[in-house]
């Protein structure tokens, strides 16, 4: 099989001839500025390509996930309300404060019914690698919410074709050395906390029952054309986020207040075939068998302690075959803090795990951080090697 042939057939719920092993590289920054520190962070095909291409040189099958440039306006994935244009009954201005290493943007947009202020911060952490944050989010109130609903600009009418000039074109450039997926859309509860503060929003289904079927609904009605335009585009797998009703809810809070708009959200992503990666980094214990009811293809990272509370081998006994699982090698203490016996260990161990039945891809909890050493992704590749096969 070929790396594509593989990957695919793994999330298909299809036998492939070994397993999966790839690694989760972000298409902006971090460890990419250490391999190439010469590129422009805003340059974002030659940055996906820069991920294709270092995965190439280490041996692993490629996953590349689009998030910058496809994702525009950002706020779909970042944030905030759409302030990337003005219509007749949106009226946005953003003022831009500089200060040392950070960019704020804080917009007023008045509306025929209301105004309401966000900002978002770009900081940079250190040159080409940025966080960004709804600093102040938009939604305050329900009648900030109705606001929102009645006159937020919708998808523009050249962002499909825009998209899948795009993907096309990345595809290509990936070929059968893997696939392509994009950071699509989050999922309701994702995209909730990036409008109201998570303080109110953890409480909001006790408090207040109404706004907050109001606001899950917007929240996800908000992404669908983006996903529709996505899926269209031709990616393989859509990557859903999920880690913000993480497993310290309790599946019972979850199972109640939670799952049932993330399942219609991801009914909608999946119903051209395409399968969704369900993204929970976090606290995921809880909820692996909640995911069955999710009727996602695939969960990840089950993301071990201390950044997370996966025990993989629990897991897939929990999980039992019902959805592909990604994971679950620690990309901080493991890969970048580790030594290289930590990295055969650990490596080993999670393969092998993982590997019985065919629905595992082996692959870095998360994103790989700057100051990874090189010497550890090589024995990571070398130990995946030797386990891989069936």
């Amino acid at each position: 099989m070929t790396s594509r042939e593989r990957f695919l057939a793994v999330l298909r719920g299809e036998m492939p001839d070994r397993v999966p092993v790839t690694l989760f590289i972000q298409d902006q920054g971090h460890f990419l500025t250490q391999i190439y520190p010469d590129v422009d962070p805003w340059d974002y095909g030659q940055n996906q390509r820069n991920v294709i291409e270092i995965q190439k040189q280490l041996g692993l099958d490629v996953f590349v996930r689009m998030l910058f440039g496809l994702n525009d306006p950002l706020s779909i994935h970042m944030g905030g309300l759409n302030v990337s244009r003005s219509t007749e009954n949106w009226e946005v201005t953003t003022e831009v404060r500089q200060r040392e290493n950070t960019r704020g943007e804080r917009s007023t947009i008045r509306t025929p019914d209301g105004t309401l202020t966000q900002e978002m911060s770009q900081h940079e952490i250190r040159p080409g690698t940025l966080l960004y944050c709804c600093t102040e989010k938009p939604i305050k109130s329900p009648a900030d919410l109705d606001v929102a609903i009645r006159y937020e600009p919708g998808i523009p009418d050249s962002w499909p074709a825009e998209a899948r000039r795009k993907v096309q074109q990345l595809k290509a450039e990936v070929g059968d050395a893997g696939i392509l997926g994009s950071w699509s859309p989050h999922g309701p509860f994702n995209n909730a906390s990036l409008l109201v503060d998570q303080e109110t929003l953890y409480s909001l289904f006790l408090t207040d029952i109404e706004f907050y079927d109001r606001l899950m609904n917007f929240a996800m009605n908000r992404g669908l054309d983006y996903t529709r335009a996505i899926d269209e585009a031709g990616v393989d797998v859509h990557c859903v986020g999920g880690n913000v009703p993480g497993g310290f809810l309790g599946k019972k809070t979850y199972d109640r207040y939670v799952l049932p708009y993330e399942k219609r959200y991801i009914d909608f992503v999946q119903q051209n075939g395409t399968p969704a990666i369900y993204h929970n980094c976090g606290q995921i214990m809880n909820l692996a068998e909640s995911y069955k009811d999710l009727g996602v293809q695939v969960v990840e990272p089950f993301s071990p302690p201390p950044l997370g509370d996966a025990d993989l081998a629990e897991a897939t006994r929990i999980v039992d075959g019902d959805y592909v699982m990604i994971g679950n090698i620690d990309q901080v203490n493991v890969l970048q803090k580790g030594t290289v016996d930590d990295v055969r260990r650990k490596t080993e161990q999670a393969i092998k795990i993982g590997r019985p039945g065919g629905k595992f891809i082996l692959q870095s909890a998360d994103f790989l951080e700057y100051d990874t050493p090189m010497d550890n992704l090589e024995a990571y590749v070398r130990t995946a090697k030797q386990f891989r096969d069936y």
